[in-house]
């Protein structure tokens, strides 16, 4: 709406301009006329707007006839290039056709919100009538001249600003909060975005201090417009709906360029496929299906190592210790001790087993073999009481429900009232607030904290203790010796002739 009213009031007061003109012999100002848009077809709603402001920038820079701008002492430091509200609020009343303070505000607050002037001090793109100190947008920056910047671009100069130790350049609030999030976005290519942004850092310290502050405010105002501070609108924001059912211009016989006007939308013809164009199509689907369009992050790696780690104990891939009875006549499952765990006990370790309680206390205590040999190595360093706490939590669990409050009684007395078990004081006063109606999660938080006491300190020293690694090639030395004496069985059988 501010746009619109922009233009209706430019087009108004580049009339009342030209009546003037035409009486006094002067020049007419202020007008966007046919000729000074080069490229008709790509004409927006915001272009018109952009070249009639631009049309007032120029007037307002003027060696002769524009505002004033100099450089000011300010708490004994210079600011270069400025002008303050109230001098362009005169100007405005003096260049311009404006009927009052309010309407030449009105338009000043227009071109600053559009980034052709910005204050110093404040990220809020708005100007007063007053002391306060404001600068001209270099052309570079002009709406007009910029397409809407990418977040890599927003990134690189946020990260540019925290490596300059300037309190002007510190980022608000908002910058630091855009930032975090950039920084999750953009986590693939971070590294690029910081190395442009050390190298522009660099550029900027070579050149002269005062040419730096100027530079340094231009581009912060450059993203205050088109990256604004929480509550502002977004002027460069285009409607898209709109463009859609304008898209030509026409002229008046004045020579000002009408409103656009609604045309209708284009027939789009469809031509049938030719031979090449199909063999053309299935060259670049097949090109599409060559190339590798997924990326391996962190999460894949681990995954693809999970499986290498396991593919030895996957049964797809690798023929299992025990048969499946149900495939194979094979009844050795069958006369394994009655255990509920995957891997039967038996006397006779295998090393794949042996090798597993490696990967984790979760495969160690998985196995009752593995859980049997871990107790006997916790007996000697004398800190048993921490598994047979967590072997007790787990039973607990799966008790009938009378008999929960009589085992957690017990747990509580032989474990917690005393200092046998080895816990924290934030632990042991939540269990005791659950003995008050004990259940069969009453020392759940107590029993994570052993696991993991277990599972960073215990268990790490059974793995490279020499008991794990003795018993590791005992049973490689028994395997190999029955390979051998099956070696020699079979190769006697075979000399042995019937007399």
């Amino acid at each position: 709406m501010g746009q619109s009213l922009t233009i209706i009031g430019s087009e108004r007061s580049a009339r009342r301009k030209k009546q003037k003109a035409d009486e006094l012999g002067d020049t007419p100002t202020v007008s966007l006329t046919a000729a000074s848009v080069t490229d008709l077809d790509n004409v927006t709603q915001h272009q018109i707007v952009y070249k009639k402001m631009e049309q007032l920038m120029d007037r307002m820079q003027d060696e002769n006839i524009g505002l004033r701008v100099r450089t000011v002492n300010k708490f004994r430091a210079k600011v270069p290039s400025v002008f303050t509200g109230t001098d362009l609020i005169i100007w405005m009343m003096n260049n311009l056709d404006v009927d009052d303070q309010v309407e030449a505000l009105y338009l000043a607050n227009l071109l600053s919100s559009h980034g052709y002037l910005f204050p110093i001090d404040d990220h809020f793109l708005n100007v007063k009538n007053d002391g306060s100190y404001y600068r001209f947008q270099t052309p570079y920056y002009w709406p007009s001249n910029i397409f809407d910047p990418e977040n890599t671009d927003y990134a690189v100069y946020l990260c540019k600003r925290t490596m300059q130790n300037k309190k002007r350049l510190e980022l608000a609030d908002y910058e630091a909060e855009n930032l975090a999030k950039l920084q999750k976005v953009l986590s693939r290519k971070w590294e690029f975005v910081f190395l442009q942004a050390e190298a522009q850092s660099k550029v900027d310290k070579k050149r002269d201090r005062m040419e730096r502050k100027v530079l340094d405010s231009q581009e912060r105002a450059f993203w205050d417009v088109h990256r604004p501070m929480p509550g502002t609108i977004i002027t460069t924001e285009i409607d898209y709906r709109k463009l859609k059912r304008y898209k030509d211009v026409t002229t008046l016989p004045n020579g000002d360029i009408n409103n656009l006007l609604p045309i209708p939308p284009p027939i789009k013809i469809i031509n049938k496929p030719t031979v090449e164009s199909l063999k053309k199509d299935i060259t670049a689907m097949r090109l599409k299906l060559d190339r590798r369009n997924i990326k391996l992050s962190k999460i894949a790696d681990t995954y693809i190592t999970y499986f290498e780690q396991y593919a030895e104990y996957d049964p797809f891939f690798t023929p299992p210790e025990i048969s499946n009875p149900w495939l194979l006549d094979n009844i050795e499952v069958w006369d394994c001790e009655k255990h509920s765990s995957m891997f039967c006990y038996r006397k006779e370790v295998t090393v794949r087993r042996i090798k597993r309680w490696a990967f984790s206390l979760k495969e160690l205590l998985a196995d009752p073999a593995g859980k049997e040999h871990f107790t006997k190595f916790l007996e000697k360093e004398f800190s048993c009481e921490n598994l047979k706490f967590w072997e007790a939590v787990q039973n607990l669990k799966k008790l009938p429900q009378r008999e929960v409050p009589e085992a957690a009684q017990e747990i509580w007395t032989e474990y917690l009232s005393g200092d046998s078990l080895n816990i924290d004081s934030q632990s042991r006063e939540l269990s005791r607030k659950n003995m008050s109606a004990p259940d069969r999660w009453a020392f759940d938080i107590a029993a994570v904290h052993v696991y993991h006491l277990m599972k960073s300190d215990s268990y790490q020293r059974y793995i490279r203790s020499e008991m794990y690694k003795e018993y590791l090639n005992t049973s490689k030395k028994k395997t190999s010796m029955k390979g051998i004496r099956s070696i020699v069985s079979f190769s006697g059988k075979r000399d042995i002739c019937p007399s």
